[in-house]
């Protein structure tokens, strides 16, 4: 029996997910198995989708629906109510239940990543669904953060707070970026952070995997910087997704 799967999001066509599940699904002789891109230009298009795709078996969620999508779902995970936000659907007789894997998939990365026993400040860049499920993992890890919004509202600071204090960024050594901003196509655009006061002491993380060295990526390491991309994240999160949905 055919089992779909896929990725709704507003822009998809950047994703390596459909390219990873193919060839998973290939390699382990499952030919009724597909992976598809759905991008949805609203949330609510999620309704048609459920009602229109045979065979629907999981979804993962991807920018702006992290949070959007919970309204849509019959149950929500434990772990994900409490971050509020889901990027995993598993679909079974008809009803959705909603997941978060995003923050242990970040969680298993960085713990491997950054030096044992060194303290860190970090910074949240952005404050949408994957920033939450960073703050979640901050959280276990028992790392200080703060988080930089466009909106003064949503966050601790403002982009316009961190250049009228750059101590902001030369003492918060750990910096993440979980906003679209540099993902592909649109590779020119970053956050709008002054990397001149980013250093050799700095780790930059961002959760973009495509292009694989964003611009923002790209200038930290100019600046001495150690630099990590989502690829890592992306593939834990797949098989983390993965197993969920075969459960």
């Amino acid at each position: 029996m055919e089992k779909v799967f896929g990725l709704i999001g507003a822009t998809v066509s950047h994703s390596f997910s459909k390219a990873y599940f193919d060839e998973k699904f290939f390699r382990e002789g499952l030919r009724d198995y597909h992976y598809e891109l759905f991008p949805l230009t609203n949330i609510t298009d999620i309704e048609a989708l459920l009602k229109e795709t045979k065979g629907l078996t999981g979804l993962n969620v991807t920018i702006p629906y992290k949070e959007q999508v919970l309204k849509y779902l019959d149950e929500v995970d434990g772990f994900a109510k409490k971050i509020g936000a889901v990027n995993v659907i598993k679909i079974k007789d008809g009803k959705l239940k909603g997941f978060n894997t995003d923050s242990d998939a970040f969680y298993e990365t960085i713990v491997k990543w950054i030096p044992e026993g060194k303290t860190f400040k970090a910074l949240i860049l952005g404050t949408g669904g994957s920033s939450k499920a960073v703050q979640e993992a901050l959280k276990k890890m028992k790392i200080d953060y703060t988080v930089v919004s466009r909106e003064a509202k949503k966050g601790n600071y403002t982009y316009a707070d961190l250049e009228a204090n750059p101590k902001l960024i030369s003492e918060s050594l750990l910096i993440i970026n979980t906003t679209p901003l540099g993902m592909s196509p649109n590779t020119e655009t970053m956050p709008p952070i002054d990397n001149e006061h980013i250093g050799p002491d700095h780790y930059v993380y961002d959760l973009i995997y495509n292009p694989a060295r964003t611009m923002f990526l790209q200038k930290a390491e100019m600046r001495g910087a150690t630099v990590k991309n989502g690829l890592e994240m992306l593939h834990i999160q797949a098989e983390k997704s993965w197993t969920i949905w075969n459960n």
